[in-house]
């Protein structure tokens, strides 16, 4: 069905290439759909393509994804890798943020007995009953709908999303007041649907979004007989014209990143999928893209509040803005607000986030966080991890519930997350002991038997020593472990590169496909070193190097820095030979004379040294630590550095003694 779809877009492309006009076409197809009650591929143009049956059921997501596909061809990006938002994702975020409202929304009047039903000698009982249950019918909480604090559906007002796209947040959140509106009068129905699009505070930085939304709002409410699109209205229906004006506030092109929010009052709830795009892939399509990220990032860091502080405390590194857009969002939301935002899981544990979750947790109340790990693909096309971050504003973080790895069929669309899935309860105390209050979050596996190996391993080394760190049993000087990344960099240097020919000038070139684990054990398995390589073996590629860089000539402990998420282990540490050089798949310890001199004296000679500290690197606690803390797929040198380096251990010095 994927398939099917993205033929679809290929195919429109072909026979109307320009975006907007795919856009505005799909909106005009729509509304005559639903004006007529005709499906929507029996109004769209004569010469586009027939569409599939996959797109039938979601005309919103179709607008959302032509968006995408948009916005990023005019951003100089690839539209075959634009996605939409899921719906089914924000209607499960919107469930589980609104549980708490259910029951207040769906409160009826209590019901009354029938006098007519009733024998005259009771009729008098039966009044005095009915007056009873219309006196105490009246709504706990009627003072937050009169004062604007929320719909009788049980939606806070002012309801935000600071980067709306396509309008799939307002438009789920139509869909579910809808259906807690059931048992209120078509009057009271429209009189509160007015009150939800008057307290909706929708802004994204592009016009055609905007107009997207607006469109994309006024025909979900037309679809649910809540709009007349051909007239002024009723006491059912709000007229299109009022609808508009309506939306035309409601819904802003601004920018909420370096702009004033549009509003004076602050929002109570903020739901948003923000873009996740790096500055450094912004204006890829323009001749001075390069001075435009420039000007752009210079803006954002220049950026200050009212009182002159800077807007964005937690500009690190490579900056992605949807880091921006949850840190402008902390200071939006008033306290006590609430956030819910789909982000990246790479938040989780990155180094460059630290200093937002450290805001996240120091300054606010971090509730809940949802992982999804990579191979979910919760978005269509994305092979990305995602996140769903909820946040209260104020105070401080005494307990986060971080929920996964969770699956596609976890999401629930009436409570959010199905009761049976897996949580972990990050307390502060020992959060923080485990992170140094970096506060990351631990890659969790779905299993209890390996939940609680993981577990063990974080408590057992969370205190210990860190590799990079002075003064532990390794390096007893004060001169600190460095990682370094292989010498040889495989894109750049790919001219002296070749396959393995045992006739060939050249040194061994050793990348990371080269670390092999058999029995446990880790090995560099290249054919200068291992005559019995099969001829085809992947191992023969690329294994030979006949550049100007020469080999270190001494022995060194590495380890491959590019993984498969879905290997056994996540850390494999071998001993390569003096003879070799390595790519930058690999990473390899720069230790101090004193350390080698130390390791020679202890185990006889450098090499046996060596392979008594890969022994150690090696260890199975090791290795679930490192999968637990990972940000990505790439053992980032830092990664290794901040490595726990507990002393030797029986398991370690076993595998060493083993391999004599």
């Amino acid at each position: 069905m994927a398939s099917d779809a993205s033929g679809w877009y290929a195919r429109l492309d072909h026979v109307c290439p320009d975006r907007v006009e795919q856009i505005s076409g799909w909106l005009d197809s729509w509304e005559e759909a639903v004006t007529h009650g005709t499906p929507v591929a029996a109004t769209m143009p004569n010469h586009w393509p027939t569409l599939p049956a996959g797109l039938l059921s979601e005309p919103g997501a179709v607008v959302e994804h032509l968006l995408s596909r948009y916005e990023a061809d005019n951003d100089g990006r690839s539209p075959r890798g634009a996605y939409s938002t899921p719906s089914k994702l924000v209607q499960a975020v919107l469930a589980d943020e609104l549980k708490s409202t259910r029951n207040k929304a769906n409160k009826r009047p209590p019901a009354t007995l029938s006098l007519a039903a009733m024998p005259p000698g009771f009729r008098e009982y039966a009044e005095r009953l009915n007056e009873a249950a219309r006196g105490g019918c009246e709504e706990p909480g009627d003072e937050a709908v009169e004062a604007g604090e929320r719909t009788r559906s049980g939606i806070p007002l002012p309801f935000a999303d600071p980067a709306v796209g396509g309008g799939v947040v307002p438009c789920r959140a139509i869909k579910i007041h809808i259906l807690r509106s059931e048992g209120f009068s078509p009057n009271e129905i429209r009189a509160d649907t007015l009150r939800l699009l008057r307290g909706m505070q929708m802004v994204d930085s592009s016009e055609i979004a905007v107009a997207c939304t607006r469109r994309r709002v006024l025909l979900t409410l037309a679809k649910v007989g809540l709009v007349n699109l051909l007239g002024e209205g009723d006491e059912a229906r709000i007229g299109r014209s009022e609808a508009e004006l309506i939306l035309e506030e409601s819904i802003c092109c601004a920018d909420s990143l370096r702009g004033d929010w549009p509003w004076t009052e602050s929002p109570r709830l903020l739901v948003s999928r923000p873009p996740w795009l790096r500055i450094k892939d912004r204006f890829r399509g323009y001749p001075d893209g390069s001075e435009l990220r420039k000007q752009l990032s210079q803006s954002l860091r220049s950026t200050t509040e009212s009182d002159g502080s800077p807007r964005f405390a937690a500009l690190r590194g490579n900056v992605n803005l949807y880091r921006l857009f949850l840190e402008r969002s902390m200071k939006l939301v008033r306290a006590g607000g609430r956030i819910r935002m789909i982000i990246p899981d790479a938040l989780l544990r990155e180094k460059s986030s630290v200093a937002l979750r450290k805001l996240m947790v120091e300054g606010n109340q971090w509730v809940s966080s949802w992982s999804f790990p990579e191979p979910q693909r919760v978005f269509p096309g994305a092979s990305q991890g995602v996140l769903v971050v909820g946040l209260t504003i104020g105070g401080s973080t005494e307990v986060m519930t971080s929920f996964g790895p969770l699956e596609i069929h976890d999401l629930s669309a009436s409570t959010g997350l199905d009761s049976k899935t897996p949580f972990l309860e990050m307390e502060r105390g020992p959060w923080s002991v485990w992170t140094d209050m970096t506060w990351a979050v631990p890659r969790m596996p779905r299993d209890r038997y390996t939940r609680n190996a993981v577990l063990k391993a974080i408590g057992d080394l969370a205190d210990q020593p860190r590799l990079g760190e002075e003064g532990n049993w390794l390096n007893p000087t004060d001169e600190p472990i460095r990682v370094r990344v292989g010498e040889i960099d495989q894109t750049n240097w790919s001219a002296g590169i070749s396959d393995w020919c045992t006739d060939s000038q050249g040194v061994p070139f050793i990348r990371g496909a080269h670390f092999c684990l058999e029995d446990r054990e880790v090995r560099i398995s290249h054919p200068a070193y291992d005559v019995e390589i099969d001829e085809e073996s992947i191992e023969r590629s690329q294994a030979l190097w006949k550049g100007p860089i020469e080999p270190r000539g001494i022995s060194r402990v590495a380890c491959q820095a590019i993984v498969n998420a879905q290997k056994e282990r996540r850390l494999r540490w071998a001993v390569v030979a003096p003879d070799c050089v390595l790519g930058n798949s690999v990473n390899f310890l720069q230790l101090p004379e004193a350390v080698l001199d130390s390791l020679a004296e202890e185990h006889g000679s450098v090499d046996e040294g060596l392979l008594f500290v890969a022994a150690q690197l090696n260890s199975e606690a090791l290795n679930l630590w490192s999968r637990a803390w990972a940000a990505n797929n790439n053992v980032n040198n830092y990664e290794i550095e901040s490595l726990p380096l507990p002393p030797p251990s029986t398991e370690g010095a076993l595998n060493y003694a083993l391999r004599q």
